[in-house]
């Protein structure tokens, strides 16, 4: 477990925004390093560098596919979660040659709700189902918005876990209804990887989206699982990559990096999820006693291990923000991915949580480096910012009086 860094002023430092993203560990720097500057070569080179070079991107692929349950001619590098995403929903619409409708969630990352809004500007039907008070999405919906138009689905993309409460959808049980309809399957990943345990073959999905820096690998690098015998178009023309299916000089040191980060991360992912899980409930414990008001969005039991999403009201969250980083606490307010804009996330909103309520929700994610000592540093200092700003706010002193 590494050390926490002390900053310029000597003060604690403890990083809680896990889920945006998290540091290189050691062992997948150690092994990336060969590839910057010794084998350097390009993976496509005929020449013994650029054959080294390939190799390790190939011993890199088994190894994803083995972890994944899946063969190595199913995985697709690319450079990351969001470019994972982009690739299997327009892919998969570009390979069918026609416009379609497509079935999503109302509750997933921008990279998948954005890439759908894009296809539906050129002529698809999107259809963003609803979800309950923690964020899950019903088996019952998607049979019944498969079963209204046959045929003419293209794709059916839900993600497996969400990234700003946590929740684990019935991935699965999901995945079987759309099989049942004959239409191909796919699931954002990113959160989940090295969380909780992911087979594509138990889950019956048809692709499948990972991004290294998720689970202490680097950024820039991702991979896309695309079961046999799945349809998908390049979005990237050039060269033969990929086998045809991702143009573009291959990333070698990340795809060495996400491997072996992949690796280390589904060798702990038991015993890590349970000490995550004891951190994150100790939190949650002290911070819903001492703060009044607080609740906890998301799933209660079908939730990612790291993650604890609490809404306080009457207390506006980047305020809450700022006056922990400035006690040395980093976290965030949601998906790093819309961060700093002034809309209430989607994700709350989606699960009926009012605007003015949604403002006031902070996410912890945490990681490796937790300790229950940071927990307790969290309760010495939220409650007290919360009360302060409580006093500070119009509304508060209205209820008050």
């Amino acid at each position: 477990m590494h050390e926490h860094v002390k900053g310029t002023t000597g003060m604690k430092q403890i990083y809680l925004d896990n889920g945006a993203t998290t540091p290189v560990r050691c062992e997948v720097l150690e092994e990336m390093t060969p590839y910057f500057a010794e084998d350097f070569g390009n993976a496509s080179s005929v020449h013994g560098r650029g054959q080294r070079a390939h190799r390790a991107m190939e011993d890199a692929r088994e190894k994803m596919a083995s972890l994944l349950g899946a063969s190595p001619n199913e995985i697709i590098f690319t450079s990351g979660g969001t470019e994972s995403d982009n690739l299997a929903i327009k892919g998969v619409a570009a390979a069918r040659g026609r416009a379609g409708r497509i079935i999503t969630s109302s509750v997933e990352h921008r990279a998948v709700l954005a890439t759908c809004a894009a296809l539906e500007k050129q002529g698809y039907e999107v259809i963003r189902l609803p979800v309950d008070r923690f964020g899950l999405v019903a088996p019952a919906d998607l049979h019944e918005a498969l079963s209204a138009h046959r045929g003419e689905t293209v794709l059916v993309t839900i993600m497996m876990a969400n990234n700003e409460v946590g929740t684990i959808e019935p991935i699965k049980e999901l995945a079987a209804v759309a099989a049942e309809a004959s239409v191909p399957f796919h699931t954002d990943a990113v959160q989940a990887i090295g969380k909780v345990p992911v087979n594509v073959d138990e889950l019956g999905v048809d692709l499948l989206s990972v991004s290294a820096h998720k689970f202490y690998g680097p950024k820039g690098v991702g991979a896309l699982y695309v079961r046999a015998g799945t349809r998908i178009a390049p979005l990237q023309h050039g060269g033969h990559h990929e086998n045809g299916r991702r143009a573009g000089t291959e990333n070698v040191p990340g795809i060495v990096g996400i491997a072996c980060a992949m690796e280390l991360a589904c060798a702990e992912v038991g015993e890590e999820a349970e000490r995550l899980r004891q951190l994150r409930d100790r939190l949650q414990q002290g911070l819903l006693e001492e703060i009044e008001d607080s609740r906890v969005n998301g799933h209660p039991v079908q939730r990612l291990p790291h993650i604890l999403n609490i809404t306080i009201p009457n207390a506006e969250g980047e305020a809450m923000l700022l006056r922990l980083d400035a006690v040395g606490v980093a976290a965030s307010s949601g998906s790093a991915c819309t961060s700093g804009t002034l809309e209430p996330s989607h994700v709350l909103a989606a699960m009926g949580i009012p605007p003015e309520t949604a403002h006031g929700s902070l996410r912890f994610s945490l990681g490796r480096m937790s300790t229950t000592d940071d927990m307790d540093y969290v309760m010495e200092k939220l409650p007290p910012i919360v009360e302060n700003l409580r006093a500070m706010s119009p509304f508060s002193k209205e209820l008050r009086s």
